[in-house]
């Protein structure tokens, strides 16, 4: 199994340097990963170093709290689109998902998702799990469905927890086929990555990308 083209290389923190973006990019390229998490201030840069390659920019959106008004979720979409990236992986509105105002959830994820398809980029809906209830992740995961994202990602990694084998499951009996599901927050090992592309994961986000492909090979 070649794990490295299920890893979306991540570099999330806010301390993040310019000539760390360019490791991030570099070691992508070495290892050939599917895509690199940039925050939106980096993806130009990101765009940039991986010119001429097939690696992805993916970028966040409402990060990493969710609570943003759509129109602002909106507008940060459509200038991280503007600068290049190829896929965006949104924080859903957790409290409004809470109070069961569930049409507000699936239109932020619309509204988010109208603009991506409409410039051939994707979207990941990041339900955050470690807040959420077995019904609110089912329902999350719904919502995303109809809303028609491509992907239900885990976590944001800012959270109280990440991702596990138990919610990835769940997350896969949900969407079935229709939708991706991303693992994400707390993935450093090999063991780990295969983990959770065994419980239905088929995209992988971690900061440990290097140290994962380093493992495979060992086995």
């Amino acid at each position: 199994m070649n794990v490295a083209k299920y890893i979306d290389h991540t570099n999330l923190k806010a301390y993040t340097s310019k000539e760390d973006i360019i490791k991030l990019c570099e070691e992508a390229k070495k290892y050939n990963f599917y895509a690199v998490c940039v925050n939106p201030y980096r993806v130009k840069l990101a765009k940039e170093h991986l010119k001429g390659t097939d690696i992805k920019v993916a970028s966040v959106i409402g990060f990493p709290l969710g609570a943003t008004p759509t129109e602002v979720k909106v507008f940060e979409a459509n200038k991280a689109l503007e600068d290049g990236a190829d896929e965006l992986d949104m924080v859903i509105n957790i409290g409004a998902l809470k109070d069961k105002d569930y049409e507000y959830v699936k239109k932020d994820i619309e509204d988010v998702t109208k603009v991506a398809h409409e410039k051939g980029a994707i979207v990941k809906v990041i339900i955050e799990t470690c807040y959420l209830t077995e019904e609110e992740k089912e329902i999350a995961c719904k919502l995303a469905m109809e809303a028609r994202a491509d992907f239900v990602k885990t976590s944001t990694g800012f959270g109280t927890g990440g991702a596990t084998i138990e919610d990835v499951k769940l997350m896969r009996r949900v969407v079935g086929d229709k939708l991706g599901v991303k693992a994400a927050g707390g993935i450093r090992t090999y063991e780990d990555a295969l983990a959770m592309i065994n419980a239905g994961a088929n995209r992988i986000g971690t900061s440990s990308g290097v140290k994962i492909i380093e493992g495979a090979k060992n086995e």
